[in-house]
C-alpha cells in the first residue's frame, strides 16, 4: 500500500462509532521506515472558517483494521488530540 492510497482513507473510532475523519500525515521511523502513527486533522473550529487547532495523533499499535476505504482505530479521542505546531 502506498501513502497516498492511506490519505483516502477515513479514520472512524471503534470505541464510540465516531468518525474522525482522513488520514492528513503519517510519521516514521528514519532508521526502520516503519511507520509509527497516522495524523488526522481535528475538529474544525467556528463553522470551519477559521481552520484547526488541534489533530488525532493516533499510534500504529491502536489501528485495528485497514479495509479498502476505512481505518478502523480504539482510542480514546480526547487523549490523542494535541495541538498543532
Amino acid at each position: 500500500m502506498r501513502i497516498c492510497e492511506l490519505r483516502e482513507k477515513e479514520v472512524i473510532n471503534c470505541r464510540d462509532c465516531e468518525r474522525l475523519g482522513y488520514v492528513g500525515d503519517i510519521e516514521f521511523d528514519i532508521c526502520t521506515g516503519l511507520i509509527t502513527h497516522i495524523i488526522v486533522p481535528g475538529p474544525c473550529k467556528i463553522w470551519g472558517i477559521l481552520g484547526r487547532d488541534h489533530e488525532y495523533v493516533i499510534s500504529r499499535c491502536n489501528i485495528k483494521q485497514i479495509g479498502v476505504d476505512i481505518i478502523l482505530v480504539d482510542v480514546d479521542a480526547e487523549k490523542c488530540l494535541v495541538k498543532c505546531i
